[in-house]
């Protein structure tokens, strides 16, 4: 069973910054692609950023120059450094994982975690 906790989300000021971290663990094998995506009431969940397994990244235009993400395949670990923060940010962030297990390659997703940015 495989299991993605994600952790750093709260509140903070226009032109502040949080990390967000999110771990898998369990029957690993290996992890492709990882990233974040969020989402507001009433909105479809929208892409933030990927990262593949060589590292090779992907941004939403909204976020190219303010957001980083990064991994590090030892901890099978995802992370996203938001600077810069807007009040437009504010959403549940979702980290994404593409896993192999001994058993199938899967799409899992975290419980999701609140970025909020006040004005």
């Amino acid at each position: 069973q495989v299991q993605l906790v994600e952790s750093g989300g709260g509140l903070v000021q226009a032109g502040g910054s949080l990390r967000l971290s999110c771990a898998a663990s369990g029957s690993i094998f290996s992890i492709s692609a990882m990233g974040w995506y969020r989402q507001t009431p009433g909105k479809q969940r929208e892409l933030v950023a990927t990262i593949s397994s060589s590292s090779s990244t992907n941004y939403a235009d909204s976020v190219k120059g303010r957001f980083t993400i990064s991994r590090d395949n030892a901890k099978n670990t995802v992370y996203l450094q938001m600077n810069s923060l807007k009040p437009e940010d504010t959403a549940v962030y979702y980290c994404y994982a593409n896993i192999q297990t001994f058993i199938r390659r899967s799409d899992y997703w975290g419980q999701g975690t609140q970025v909020t940015v006040s004005s």
